[in-house]
């Protein structure tokens, strides 16, 4: 209730704070933050993976932190910094070796959005996410495993997986594609939108830059929610970036997502701007709020029981948890995708644990009786931002 929006509206102010320049009022609720207020502020930015962010904010407007709480937020902005450096420089790397080996490529979401963020630390990502040609794809691969000593992880159907030698994981793309049609028409045409930018390294023109990131916030958001973070990459972008307002809308019409776009640019600019609450910004904020970094269970079960064969497909993806969410549970996972059917195994063991399995069965529990309250509401939330359609087509 009230007291998620006052950590939440805290968390948004030391943000915009902290990235957008907006002045911080020390004169609200929360300019001395009780422990327990500090805590939930913790966790709620930590499960964005903002906790770097606002530590930082915490830190420049002199608001008194107990030490625990300290260390535990100055920890985090070590960690950004030190996954910031060490993804720039495999990124290094990886230029040279597209390079040198004339191979396309275009660096794809953290590695170009963080040049917007006033400190390139400030945008975080667990991973380095690359698109090269179909064509090229295997090719590429191969000469990452054998001069550059990278390890072949798996091949899916929209990227390869790889790891460094240095423990960095690797996304090399071969296409955009999403899995859901209607955006996946258009992302299938990206190379009519690219722009040389050095050598052979190229970016997408600055409309289908941004369209890539609203798609792919839509994508996240049919899976349960996509977190705070892209609306705050949106929010810079459109900012900063000079683009033609009316190629954008095309896309974004095109695509049939017009109306969300729409919504997410409004949330983000309540967040880390002045625009002022409406009731769709608000259901939109409880559904992403409720979500964490890459959504949660009940939002993924609301959206897939629009679907008929939500309830036990749910129930089956249960069993193998996507990588993502795996690592929440165990963040030694983060980076070294080869050990996933290990943890699952042991995610597996935990549950014949009496206590943990009652624990899963009051999660199933919960599915099956999930409440047609929340079930409407997340209903008409997707009929509202008119992609009520979409989440039935899985």
């Amino acid at each position: 209730g009230n007291r998620m929006d006052k950590t939440a509206r805290f968390m948004m102010d030391l943000i915009a704070n902290e990235v957008c320049g907006k002045v911080f009022d020390g004169t609200q609720e929360l300019s001395v933050p009780t422990d327990a207020e500090l805590t939930r502020l913790y966790k709620l930015s930590k499960s964005h993976d903002l906790a770097h962010l606002v530590g930082s904010a915490l830190s420049k407007n002199k608001i008194p932190l107990n030490a625990e709480i300290k260390a535990k937020f100055d920890k985090q902005m070590l960690l950004a910094v030190y996954r910031y450096e060490k993804l720039q420089y495999e990124l290094n790397v990886l230029r040279e070796a597209f390079n040198a080996h004339e191979i396309v490529f275009i660096p794809l979401k953290g590695s170009v959005i963080r040049a917007y963020y006033p400190e390139p630390w400030m945008r975080t990502s667990c991973d380095i996410d690359i698109l090269v040609d179909e064509a090229e794809v295997d090719r590429a691969a191969d000469i990452l495993v054998e001069k550059h000593g990278y390890t072949y992880e798996k091949k899916s159907y929209h990227d390869i997986s790889l790891m460094s030698p240095g423990g960095v994981h690797l996304e090399l793309h071969h296409n955009l594609k999403e899995n859901k049609e209607n955006i996946d028409a258009l992302l299938s045409e990206y190379r009519a939108y690219i722009v040389p930018e050095n050598g052979y390294e190229y970016r997408f023109c600055n409309e289908f830059f941004l369209f890539h990131q609203f798609a792919h916030a839509f994508y996240h958001f049919l899976e349960g929610g996509c977190g705070v973070r892209p609306f705050l990459d949106i929010y810079l972008l459109e900012e900063k970036l000079t683009f033609d307002r009316a190629k954008l809308e095309e896309m974004l019409k095109q695509t049939g997502i017009e109306k969300f776009a729409a919504v997410v640019s409004d949330l983000a600019a309540v967040w880390f701007g002045d625009r002022e609450h409406d009731d769709l910004t608000r259901q939109t904020e409880k559904f992403i709020l409720s979500g964490g970094v890459y959504g949660n269970t009940e939002n993924a079960v609301s959206v897939s029981q629009q679907t008929d064969n939500g309830r036990l497909g749910h129930i089956l993806s249960r069993l193998w948890m996507p990588y993502d969410m795996l690592c929440v549970s165990y963040p030694k996972l983060k980076g070294k995708r080869a050990l996933q059917p290990f943890y699952e195994v042991k995610r597996w063991f935990k549950w014949l644990d009496p206590n943990v399995r009652k624990r899963t069965n009051n999660d199933l529990e919960k599915i099956n009786s999930l409440t047609s309250g929340k079930k409407e509401e997340v209903n008409r939330l997707l009929a509202d931002l008119e992609i009520l359609s979409f989440a039935a087509k899985q």
